[in-house]
């Protein structure tokens, strides 16, 4: 087979993974500090490919898009963890699940009332249409767009995470909610703004994602299943194991659908199950923190 087709092949499931590493991250950081299984997160993605239809509608950039659809879904995930989510605290964590799994099915139907059912295309701006050489082959300019802008929240997000007071109470925060209560630190607000960044990064992978493919109420399902197959694989609760595995099950879906087309849709599963059988906690996680 052509050297520079399995290249290309590389590079579409790159793009791929960066839009799953975008979702399962926001899963991962709820999931470490929360310790909640938001079911919600794959129609709270799908919302932000709608918010970012509508904002670049209304204002006619794509750039404007990308920048407020993710805040204003981001201000509406801490909105749902204060006023639906908090008063779940202390109960069995069953019930946040059940919560944000009727949650879900709320938005999607709501969208469905006020955009409709079918897909709505959304266009890539100008400047990132077209393709680039990268030396083997030619690529889409706006996949490579989507890589570099992944990248950069990455790196903002371990500045935060590493180099900042609240990153490192966020951290201190994950492993032990009580001893920062003791040492007075306001774990409410802390928790809205996880909460928050959580949902707005998922908001952002679907704005990202948008230009990819249709804007439908349903295109949330299956990133849904794809973000806990990326967390579960990464370790639940781990940032590096979710950007590790993002890559990986993008790179396999890719490359499977070029080898054995048939096999695509099921190879991150069977990526999955063969991950667990040697590790249960996953890549990264910790003992204890299995699937």
């Amino acid at each position: 087979m052509d050297l520079e087709l399995i290249l290309m092949q590389l590079f579409s499931g790159l793009a791929l993974g960066a839009i799953l590493v975008m979702v399962a991250l926001g899963l991962t950081i709820v999931f470490g500090m929360l310790g909640i299984v938001n079911f919600a997160h794959g129609a709270l993605f799908m919302v932000g490919a709608y918010a970012g239809l509508w904002i670049a509608a209304q204002t006619g950039s794509f750039w404007w898009a990308l920048i407020v659809a993710p805040i204003a879904i981001g201000v509406l995930g801490m909105a749902i963890e204060r006023f639906l989510i908090r008063p779940l605290y202390g109960r069995s964590p069953d019930d946040p699940l059940l919560l944000t799994f009727g949650l879900g099915y709320v938005l999607v139907e709501s969208v469905r009332i006020t955009f409709g059912t079918d897909g709505i295309p959304f266009s890539a701006p100008e400047a990132l249409q077209g393709v680039v050489d990268l030396g083997v082959g030619y690529f889409p300019l706006y996949r490579l767009f989507v890589v570099g802008v992944v990248a950069l929240v990455l790196l903002l997000l371990w500045v935060a995470l590493e180099k900042t007071r609240f990153g490192l109470i966020v951290r201190a925060g994950a492993r032990d909610p009580l001893i920062m209560k003791v040492l007075g630190v306001d774990v409410g607000r802390l928790w809205l703004l996880v909460f928050g960044l959580g949902v707005g990064l998922t908001a952002l992978g679907g704005v990202l994602a948008a230009p990819m493919r249709n804007v439908s109420p349903e295109m949330g399902t299956l990133v849904l299943a794809e973000a806990f197959v990326v967390t579960v694989i990464g370790g639940m609760g781990s940032l590096l194991g979710a950007v590790v595995a993002g890559l990986l099950v993008g790179i396999a879906v890719s490359m499977t659908a070029l080898f054995a087309p048939e096999m695509a849709t099921i190879v991150m599963f069977a990526l999955m199950a063969l991950i667990l059988l040697v590790r249960p906690q996953g890549l990264f996680g910790r003992p204890g923190v299995g699937a």
